[in-house]
């Protein structure tokens, strides 16, 4: 695609698992000069780092993927690092770029931005009406700090910086460590080791009866590349599949694909974190022409036979 063909593009986070697939795009689209900085070389809490990044590699275009994430339980046990780091990349990150004349910025932020009771579908209008979900609202806070900075900058400086919101990620790739992972390659883990260890039931948090909205990954990153090269404006841009499932049925679902066949226990002491996430998607259709083309089982099937194979090859090493 003649866009890229002379473009610099700095993915940060673009080792992780959202960022392996936007680095994938970008390559499939010509774009041959990529740079992934890495947290050993190149600490984004570090100023000094970012300007000698700029400096060094003088990009067109930052896509800001770097994030401290987790689920719900990384998110409880480590509120002010989630806080801090994630804020602290960003802000300094913007700033750098914009005193280096970077031409257009990419901020990916979160569905964790939005107030913990949002009517659904949600709606980018609704995004300042209210306090996030409690459980991630640092993460949350942090992030859509940087819509603020950006759109403070847009008005002040002229900078080019776009702000998407994806909804829960997954696919192959994702992050399975039971520490730190979100629901569905929890759930993926959990199913499968009590397959292998022959235990009679996995226990799941909350009651089941929050819901979700789940974009597959590949998806995802199609559409941060269809709005960087689309999109310029100031407002945020929702990007979802316009699909939604509680925590049950998806619970189930995974069971069914993994072949457990044991009992769920659910754990209603523990927090079901948002009521209910469902993104209303017509922005991001209107303005860059994005839908979500994988349906949720087949993306759910193809994640689910990832872990398989890596489980098996890393089982036989």
């Amino acid at each position: 695609m003649a866009y890229w063909n002379d473009k610099t593009v700095i993915v940060t986070g673009g080792a992780g698992f959202l960022g392996s697939y936007v680095v994938e795009g970008l390559r499939a689209r010509g774009c041959k000069d990529i740079v992934v900085p890495r947290r050993a070389t190149c600490d984004l809490r570090d100023p000094h780092a970012i300007a000698n990044l700029l400096e060094r590699t003088e990009p067109d275009m930052v896509i800001h993927l770097a994030a401290v994430v987790g689920g719900i339980g990384a998110n409880r046990e480590r509120p002010g690092e989630f806080f801090y780091d994630n804020l602290l990349m960003g802000v300094q990150l913007v700033e750098a770029a914009r005193q280096a004349g970077v031409d257009k910025f990419v901020t990916v932020g979160t569905v964790c931005a939005y107030p913990k009771y949002t009517p659904v579908p949600f709606n980018e209008d609704n995004l300042w009406n209210g306090y996030p979900e409690e459980t991630n609202a640092p993460y949350g806070i942090a992030k859509k700090a940087l819509l603020v900075q950006q759109q403070a900058y847009r008005q002040q400086y002229g900078f080019n910086g776009i702000y998407l919101l994806p909804t829960n990620l997954y696919g192959p790739r994702d992050n399975f460590d039971p520490a730190s992972s979100h629901v569905i390659p929890a759930l993926i883990t959990k199913c499968v080791d009590a397959v292998a260890s022959g235990d009679p039931s996995i226990e799941c948090w909350g009651d089941g009866s929050a819901s979700r909205e789940f974009l597959y990954v590949a998806d995802a990153a199609e559409g941060i590349l269809l709005a960087a090269e689309k999109y310029d404006g100031d407002a945020p841009v929702n990007l979802g599949a316009g699909m939604e499932i509680t925590i049950r049925g998806l619970t189930e679902l995974i069971v069914r694909l993994t072949g457990f066949s044991g009992q769920i226990r659910w754990d209603a002491t523990k927090p079901n974190g948002q009521p209910r996430r469902n993104l209303d998607t017509t922005r991001a259709a209107r303005l860059f022409g994005f839908r979500a083309h994988t349906g949720f089982e087949e993306g759910l099937r193809r994640t689910v036979e990832w872990y398989f194979a890596t489980r098996h090859a890393t089982q036989a090493a």
